[in-house]
């Protein structure tokens, strides 16, 4: 059986559209962090690959699972072994990954999301536990996970309306709710034109305004952090997100370019995180607390 990390499709941390481990996290937090977005990361091209088979993705990916909560062997699956590692030094659970792995297992056999709800359901594996991991990692209080959750689910949410058309004509995989495309007279072939009509542009805002009323559920996350760093992070992901949904919602997804650029986010990204350090420190000072804190 092939290799997991033998289908890598090249892209890495710095290819996404939100920061991932970025300097703004401690030095020792982001060899973890980037250990479970490696492991993630093949994963998810395992799901993606466009010759293999359903069971034959689920099989790798069940190897890679028995790779991560199982024994050194010379054949492991490094992504695997370097997270289970990394978990080991932390004291830390595999659960999250071992969710992600069950959503990337619905990504080999499920193309369609009937409703809302259904696809909440995939974001609670697919998302959520990303977040979740970081917070574990800085050993923050759990009582973050609502609005961190929030937050992750949206900008899945807001990754299915920028890639729906690639989606489907690539993967046949569609994650708009049927019955949302269905509320505006669309089947899910509406995604495979080449420009989107009216109907399928309102849909698409209206899954968009969706997602910006989860990123505000996750307001203030930024400031109930302890490690205040991450409370920067955190901040530049949540304005990103939301100046996405807000392209998303008028825009065409299948011809205009939704993702920003790397100037146009380092912009937001900026002033996000100078608004996050004013509201934390501010007139108040740095907190002793924070002080103590290298």
């Amino acid at each position: 059986m092939t290799n997991a990390s033998e289908l890598r499709s090249g892209k890495t941390h710095r290819d996404e559209n939100f920061p991932v481990a970025s300097l703004l996290v401690r030095a020792q937090h982001r060899r973890p962090i980037l250990a479970f977005y490696e492991f993630a990361r093949v994963a998810d091209d395992v799901a993606d690959h466009p010759s293999l088979t359903a069971a034959e993705k689920i099989a790798l990916l069940d190897r890679m699972e028995a790779d991560l909560i199982g024994d050194d062997r010379p054949d492991a699956n490094p992504q695997a072994a370097a997270l289970r590692r990394a978990l080991a030094e932390r004291g830390l659970s595999p659960e999250h990954a071992q969710d992600l792995l069950r959503a990337f297992r619905l990504d080999a056999s499920k193309r369609r999301y009937r409703d809302w709800a259904d696809l909440m359901s995939y974001c609670a594996l697919s998302a959520m536990p990303v977040g979740r991991f970081v917070l574990d990692v800085h050993g923050e209080s759990r009582s973050t996970w609502p609005a961190s959750d929030a937050i992750c689910a949206a900008l899945q949410i807001n990754n299915h309306l920028q890639d729906c058309g690639l989606d489907y004509r690539n993967l046949d995989r569609v994650y708009l709710p049927l019955d949302d495309l269905a509320k505006y007279g669309l089947g899910v072939e509406a995604l495979g034109e080449k420009t989107a009509s009216p109907a399928l542009r309102r849909c698409v805002a209206e899954l968009a305004h969706r997602a910006e009323k989860m990123l505000h559920e996750g307001d203030g996350l930024e400031t109930e952090i302890a490690d205040w760093r991450l409370g920067l992070e955190i901040s530049v992901i949540h304005a990103l997100a939301l100046r996405v949904a807000r392209v998303l919602a008028v825009s065409d997804p299948l011809s205009a370019e939704t993702h920003l650029g790397k100037w146009r986010a380092g912009v937001v990204g900026l002033l996000a995180a100078l608004r996050s350090a004013s509201r934390r420190f501010g007139s108040r000072g740095r907190s002793p607390a924070l002080a103590s804190r290298p």
